[in-house]
């Protein structure tokens, strides 16, 4: 009987941890710094869980953009991908504390302090939503860029600017500089930037290269907005199918590859910004004066958010970690 019941046991322990393919759908090309990483991060962990674990990545959004991939994940069709912004902050909004604009402006390394400090608690928040998270990625400093030139904050009102649709973080930032939002597809803003249908738009100096506005806009705002970043997510279900020590080292490798991406990203955004001058665009320095005014329109933005899709609990920590 003891015989009997030993190899029951050992037989549902093999089922649950069975040899398992975790299927992540992401945005990022093949080639770039985080596809690298991704890539590397597979090959590794199919080596130290003796092929076990598998991770298949979809890169270049053929599955769909963030979404999409997210409604994907929540059927079973996919296990998690790589999520930013809006998308991030629907799956858990205090996750976007990291944004709230005109905390972190130029000083790159306080950012990044920042988001080490509060990964635990997004962690622990993310897991609560059904989401394990293997490291954060940092998409780094936004910057407006326009086809006007702007020289003050009081300069930027009525500027028609694109929006991501329903993003009330963005939105909240645009109605407090009282800019006229364009909401638009992403691949739709190169187009508008031409012929007028959006005087603006925003994004991390390497995404403004690679989505090719610079060959539209004259102006960048050298003066960041917001910080960001994403998120490589698995889906708790499919995590839990994973032996734990597989788990350990998977985590072990993802923040390895992930601050490796982190760390030439840095490097690489500053290469993009010499690039953009080069390629002919004015940088835009706005008065100190405005710096005390960004305060203002951040009191504003928290106002409009807290206790609504950031909690105060979050917002008071961040304050905290930022004096």
């Amino acid at each position: 009987m003891k015989k009997l019941l030993l190899t029951l046991g050992l037989l549902i322990s093999s089922s649950v941890y069975a040899a398992q393919q975790v299927k992540l759908a992401v945005l990022v090309p093949e080639g770039t710094t985080w596809g690298n990483s991704l890539k590397k991060l597979s090959r590794e962990i199919d080596t130290v869980t003796k092929g076990e674990v598998k991770f298949k990545v979809y890169y270049g959004g053929v599955a769909g953009d963030e979404p999409d991939v997210l409604r994907k994940v929540r059927i079973g069709q996919f296990h998690g991908g790589i999520f930013t912004g809006k998308i991030l902050g629907d799956i858990y909004g205090d996750v976007r504390a990291m944004e709230i604009p005109f905390t972190f402006y130029e000083n790159q390394k306080k950012a990044s302090e920042t988001l080490t400090k509060l990964t635990p608690e997004f962690n622990q928040g993310l897991k609560s939503k059904g989401f394990v998270n293997l490291g954060f990625f940092e998409v780094g400093q936004v910057y407006v860029v326009s086809t006007k030139k702007v020289t003050t904050l009081k300069e930027l009102k009525g500027v028609k600017i694109w929006s991501w649709e329903g993003d009330p973080l963005v939105n909240a930032l645009l109605e407090s500089l009282q800019l006229v939002s364009v909401p638009l597809a992403l691949p739709d803003v190169l187009s508008s930037l031409s012929t007028g249908i959006i005087d603006a738009a925003y994004a991390p100096p390497l995404a403004i290269l690679a989505l090719q506005w610079h060959t539209k806009i004259k102006y960048l705002v050298d003066f960041p907005t917001a910080y960001s970043i994403g998120a490589l997510l698995v889906s708790n279900k499919v995590w839990s199918q994973i032996k734990p020590e597989y788990q350990n080292k998977i985590l072990e490798l993802s923040q390895k590859y992930i601050k490796e991406a982190n760390d030439k990203s840095i490097v690489e955004s500053q290469v993009a910004r010499e690039q953009l001058k080069k390629s002919g665009i004015e940088f835009i320095s706005f008065p100190d004066a405005d710096y005390k005014e960004a305060a203002s329109v951040r009191s504003k933005v928290i106002a409009k958010l807290k206790d609504k899709q950031i909690s105060s609990k979050i917002i008071q920590t961040l304050d905290k970690e930022t004096k």
